[in-house]
This record gives C-alpha cells, sequence and structure tokens, in this order.
C-alpha cells in the first residue's frame, strides 16, 4: 500500500496534462521521473482517473522500454553494451559492477538501495565508448577499475 503522498503528487500530475487518455504517457513519465519507477498501484489510480482502462495502462507501460515496475536505487547506472561500447568491452564492466555491488542479471538494486545496475542498448555517444551513464552524467571511456573507483565515490557521497 502507498503512502497518501504518492497519490497526492499523481492528483498534482494528472492536474498538469488533464483527466483525458491521450495524457497517459506523460503522466507515466513524470510520475517515474519522481520516484524512479513506476508504482503499479499508482498506474491504476491513474488510470481510472483519466478513463482509460487498467489493461490499457499497463500494456502501455509494458511495450515501452523506459517504463520499469522494480523500485529503483539513488543511483541508476546504465551501462551501455551497444556495438561500439561492447566491441571496446562493455562487458567487462557490467561484470566488474556486478561481482562488487553483489547484483547479477537477475537482480538489478543492492538491498541498501544505493545502486541499480542495467544495460542499454545505446546511450548515444559512440565515439566515448565504452560508456556509462550514472542517473543524468555521462562517463566516457571506461574500464573495471573506473566503474568500481566510481562506485566507491558514489558509495562515500550516498550515506
Amino acid at each position: 500500500m502507498l503512502d497518501e503522498s504518492y497519490y497526492q503528487v499523481a492528483d498534482e500530475i494528472v492536474d498538469r496534462y488533464g483527466k483525458k487518455p491521450s495524457s497517459l504517457i506523460p503522466i507515466m513519465q513524470d510520475i517515474q521521473e519522481v520516484y524512479r519507477y513506476l508504482p503499479g498501484e499508482l498506474l491504476s489510480y491513474v488510470a481510472k482517473q483519466i478513463g482509460v482502462k487498467e489493461a490499457k495502462a499497463y500494456s502501455v507501460a509494458t511495450f515501452y522500454e523506459n517504463f520499469s515496475f522494480e523500485e529503483k536505487g539513488k543511483y541508476v547506472i546504465k551501462v551501455c553494451d551497444g556495438t561500439a561500447c561492447h566491441v571496446r568491452k562493455s562487458a567487462p564492466i557490467l561484470e566488474a559492477l556486478f561481482k562488487e555491488l553483489g547484483l547479477s542479471k537477475k537482480k538489478h538494486t543492492t538491498d541498501d538501495m544505493l545502486f541499480t545496475v542495467e544495460t542499454v542498448s545505446c546511450l548515444g555517444a559512440c565515439g566515448l565508448a565504452p560508456t556509462m551513464m550514472v542517473n543524468e552524467e555521462v562517463h566516457p571511456k571506461m574500464t573495471p577499475e573506473k566503474a568500481i573507483a566510481l562506485i566507491e565515490e558514489l558509495r562515500g557521497e550516498g550515506r
């Protein structure tokens, strides 16, 4: 059960876009921007508010890869595995992060909710490959060692 404040935020976002079905995607984007994930209970609530069937709202949310129903850590780390990054050895970076943080392809977020690690197809920075993004900041020409150093730095900030 979500805290009442979640519904208040959703109401403010719905009011901003209007209670109409065409507002679904921008509303979902704004909710995810606030919470770094899309709480399923809140999606159901929003669907009802704007007159969209719950199944339709979930269909849209699961169709688009950028929507997530999983709660994410304070630092969302995206490791690019597009062609340029893959060829320049992004896989060892991902492996080092998984090992350092105790994560895997099935477990993406640390228990302390500090880090979430994801792979993405492209970050649009092929000339800087291999790249990694932490929240909205791009980190170019990464190595496993640089990635671990960055984790240590973020751990210091995050506590």
